[in-house]
């Protein structure tokens, strides 16, 4: 985990607890000042001057009403329950995907590095990986060198992530098999195997996850996007290998 991921978990996890913290105390302070209420009504009965007053039957126990403040403060305390709850589970739900090591996380792909070479060889295509949102291409083996120094620090092992979302308006970008180039159906725009802009509407090429290879592990870094390459980068020297899918 990032430590820019440790920070937030940690200031997250503060404020739940604070927040708990303050609920105890509130809700304390409210036990005991109805205790002490009970007890100064209980104490405070009216005596005639001087002479004391015959035992009176026994009266039915009145109903309790609830007084306007209590019902003030009961209301308050269920708020600030349901205001914990509600933002302890988004709490969860942001710090999740950092606990589960899924997107945003540094995530530990389920392939050695050997096989992850392999299957891009096979299929002709990059290694996909869902949970994590990005592709694996072998820059080597594209011609790239890892020499550049626009992708410093990205390429280990000829191995670089790139980000499924289109630098344009964020939609999905597939890869074409046909073209052997990434095509957003979206608009149409276009990036070559290295994810450098080629056609359409694109500002720049697709966004980046930095690559740690450890032996055969592999580790992409999602909890930090590198932006793309800008408009005319063109490291591998790729055209399209066939018609378009979009």
């Amino acid at each position: 985990m990032s430590a820019l991921a440790i920070s937030s978990s940690t200031f997250a996890v503060a404020i739940v607890v604070l927040l708990f913290a303050l609920f105890l105390i509130l809700l304390l302070g409210s036990f005991v000042r109805s205790r002490r209420a009970a007890s100064t009504r209980a104490v405070a009965q009216p005596r005639a001057s001087g002479i004391a007053a015959p035992a009176a039957p026994a009266a039915p126990k009145p109903r309790r009403l609830v007084a306007r403040r209590d019902f003030l403060r009961g209301g308050l305390l269920t708020s600030l329950v349901i205001f914990a709850a509600q933002f302890g589970g988004a709490t969860l739900a942001f710090l999740w995907p950092n606990i589960k090591g899924g997107f945003g996380s540094v995530i530990l792909l389920p392939d050695s590095l050997d096989s992850i070479k392999s299957q891009i060889a096979t299929s002709r295509q990059p290694y996909y990986f869902g949970a994590g949102r990005f592709y694996i291409i072998n820059y080597e083996a594209l011609g790239g060198t890892g020499t550049h120094s626009i992708y410093q620090g990205l390429i280990e092992d000829g191995l670089m992530a790139l980000f499924q979302k289109c630098a344009h308006l964020g939609c999905r970008v597939p890869f074409c098999q046909q073209s052997q180039w990434f095509e957003c159906p979206c608009h149409g725009s276009k990036y070559n195997e290295a994810g450098e802009y080629r056609l359409g509407p694109a500002p720049q090429g697709m966004y980046r996850f930095a690559v740690k290879v450890e032996g055969q592990s592999v580790k992409v870094d999602t909890s930090s996007v590198v932006l793309g390459p800008p408009r005319g980068t063109d490291t591998i020297r790729q055209s399209p290998e066939g018609p378009f899918c979009v």
